[in-house]
């Protein structure tokens, strides 16, 4: 596999064993206002993508990142299998053919699958969703990318950035999904989707530098 391919691989099996060893703890979070259920959704997809891990075509990033995203589209339920499998889906189509990813091809691939996510949601920033951590994500990466930091410390900066947006949709309400029935009542709580966004981005940032890929 090319250097490319290989970082790739390392991103989105740290974003798949996240999920499902996170199922409890995502779960908990979005039965606060929601129907619970998410946790165990996304832990169900990104199970089926550990499990077909070495069958995934690799022929390039783009078309493994387009597999990746059939299988979460297929396998999680509810409304969370067509969101996250859209924004695999939508990177994927971006990257193209493309041997190699530049930052900024990952910056343009983060905002496909954000657009991605806002058109299958119908949603944007401030609904309370994860949105509200994966944009503002995406700007530090690419503000870092422009200061010329190192790809760790791109990743870093990103994790800290995820997680300051995650916490902040506390005092939001939400506009979206099972959670926006329950109009302020879903003020004071963190959104779920924000918060995996946030673990999953922490954990690909400790899982970099123990992986040997810079």
């Amino acid at each position: 596999m090319t250097d490319t391919q290989q970082q790739v691989d390392l991103v989105v099996r740290t974003i798949a064993q996240t999920a499902v060893d996170n199922e409890t703890y995502f779960g908990d979070l979005d039965s606060v206002v929601g129907d619970g259920d998410f946790g165990y959704s996304l832990a169900r997809g990104f199970e089926k993508v550990i499990e077909g891990w070495d069958g995934i075509d690799r022929a390039n990033p783009g078309t493994f990142l387009k597999k990746v995203g059939m299988i979460v589209s297929s396998r999680i339920g509810g409304t969370s299998g067509p969101i996250w499998g859209t924004a695999f889906m939508k990177a994927g189509i971006t990257a193209g053919t493309a041997q190699m990813l530049t930052g900024e091809d990952v910056v343009a691939m983060l905002r496909a699958a954000t657009d991605g996510i806002k058109m299958r949601g119908q949603s944007d920033v401030g609904d309370k969703t994860l949105l509200d951590a994966l944009i503002p994500m995406t700007d530090r990466i690419e503000s870092e990318l422009r200061s010329g930091t190192d790809p760790s410390g791109v990743l870093a900066a990103a994790a800290v950035a995820a997680r300051e947006a995650a916490e902040a949709t506390t005092d939001m309400v939400a506009k979206r999904g099972r959670a926006s029935y329950t109009g302020e009542r879903s003020r004071g709580s963190v959104d779920a989707g924000a918060m995996a966004v946030a673990v999953i981005v922490e954990h690909v940032n400790q899982a970099w530098p123990t992986e040997g890929v810079s």
